[in-house]
């Protein structure tokens, strides 16, 4: 009978979900979906000095944002710890483990003489046979690792991986505070909560063989293990802040779609071929982790941009929007999402589309189709809405204002008609229109612009822009 495939996403809520960690989630998350397997989400917050609720729920909301939905959980490991206690005893008394009475200042010390030899700052082991236990504190519990031999492993990535046991630590697996340690609480949950693949960074390599004593200590099948790359910044060093946003929620706020986010992050040490866009569908049918890459993966901002950009031509208005709102409120061009009409909203974006490479530009280009009042730029204004362009603007009111139909082609018929009979070109008329209407000289095109604004705004900003021509006159300028 075939094993069902559960993998795990174990994200520290110490901070925001980052672009390292949701690559590592993804990944997972298409491995489980791809092989109809299981996709479990635990929240490793047993550091509780650092740990927060505000994090988790960062976590869960960025989680959420992607569309990487779990199937068990979210687990925390602060409600497991009796678990976690009792197999730390299990291994007590079978002989596997041992007390450490020894304090966190003696163990700084020993540490810091061993540096001072030369030597590696192991833990001595003097605990270990100890046959009359001393008086004092409670002591904490550690595995007894073995003193020879070698541990290894066949990565589903790296291939063959080999650790000698002499280099192994006998590791604390409870702390005298009855807590558990990283490497026994994740050995324990993966355990407990059946993982078949443990899929996570490379920079978890060296924990591997630690966690793989403890496994056997426990007497428990192991998992495959698969540690995918790096993240590393343009100039090769660990990606961090001063190569751009790493927080998944910094990105949404810098105006990105969750389908570009996902997109570039599988292609990030991921390749199927040639291609380079994919759908969510096409992900989860092609992903495979035997098509991972161990060298280190380049983050490109301009990459992600020009998928951003993509994504923001071709997506549906009505997929779009729910992401652009909270941009055009924070922008000020609406006051809340109840106000708007969604059909004239799509309509608007349809015409800015191929001008916006994130939702923060897409808001910004949308903003004069919403405006109550337009504010001229002031030397647009200068050089187009002048004594001289206000006859032109007159009568391309009077001619719209005629028109039975106000659609594009019959908006182009009045322009083709004003152009006929004043005997001048396009922009000379276009751009006092442009001006008039959007408060600038950039737009897209003027016959699509009025038809969407329809034939009330236009001529009312029509109106505008000549009363404005009007008292600029009778002020002197």
């Amino acid at each position: 009978m075939t094993q069902t495939v559960r993998v795990r996403f174990p994200p520290s809520p110490t901070g925001h979900l980052h672009i390292g960690g949701v690559r590592t989630a993804l990944f997972n998350w298409l491995y489980a979906r791809h092989c109809g397997g299981m996709f479990v989400l635990r929240i490793e917050d047993t550091d509780r000095t650092r740990s927060t609720e505000e994090s988790i729920q960062a976590i869960l909301e960025g989680m959420q944002w992607l569309g990487l939905d779990w199937d068990e959980g979210p687990y925390r490991q602060t409600e497991r710890l009796a678990i976690y206690q009792s197999q730390a005893y299990r291994l007590l008394e079978a002989g596997k483990a041992y007390y450490c009475y020894c304090s966190p200042q003696e163990l700084q010390e020993r540490r810091e003489e061993a540096l001072r030899r030369g030597e590696s700052p192991r833990y001595d082991r003097r605990c270990r046979e100890l046959s009359h236990p001393p008086a004092g504190p409670k002591p904490a519990i550690r595995i007894k690792a073995p003193l020879e031999g070698q541990t290894r492993f066949v990565d589903l990535i790296h291939g063959d991986l080999t650790f000698d046991n002499s280099e192994m630590d006998d590791l604390i697996i409870l702390r005298s505070d009855e807590t558990p340690t990283y490497n026994f609480a994740v050995v324990v949950d993966d355990v407990t909560m059946q993982i078949t693949h443990v899929i996570r960074g490379d920079d978890h390599i060296p924990n591997t063989p630690r966690q793989i004593l403890i496994y056997q200590a426990l007497e428990y099948p192991l998992p495959e293990f698969g540690h995918v790359s790096m993240i590393l910044g343009a100039d090769k060093g660990r990606l961090s802040k001063r190569h751009g946003a790493t927080s998944v929620l910094a990105y949404r706020e810098m105006g990105y779609l969750p389908e570009a986010l996902l997109n570039y992050l599988a292609r990030l040490g991921w390749a199927h071929g040639d291609q380079e866009i994919f759908t969510k569908e096409e992900l989860v049918a092609q992903f495979s982790l035997s098509e991972l890459n161990k060298a280190a993966a380049i983050f490109s901002p301009d990459k992600l941009q020009w998928l951003n950009a993509h994504y923001l031509r071709t997506l549906p208005s009505e997929r779009l929007i729910p992401e652009l709102l909270p941009h055009l409120i924070r922008q000020g061009v609406m006051k809340s999402a109840e106000e708007i009409d969604r059909a004239y909203l799509a309509r608007a974006i349809d015409s800015v589309r191929e001008r916006s490479k994130t939702l923060i530009e897409m808001a910004q280009w949308l903003r004069f189709y919403f405006a109550d009042q337009i504010v001229y730029e002031p030397k647009a204004a200068a050089k187009f809405l002048t004594p001289a362009t206000a006859p032109l603007l007159a009568r391309l009111e009077h001619g719209l204002a005629a028109l039975p139909s106000f659609d594009e082609a019959s908006i182009e018929h009045v322009f083709q008609q004003l152009l006929a009979d004043s005997g001048l070109k396009l922009g000379a008329i276009a751009q006092p229109a442009r001006v008039a209407l959007t408060g600038d000289t950039v737009s897209p095109g003027i016959h699509q612009v009025m038809a969407i604004l329809g034939r009330e705004r236009v001529l009312g900003r029509l109106r505008q822009a000549l009363e404005a021509i009007d008292s600029d006159v009778n002020r002197g300028a």
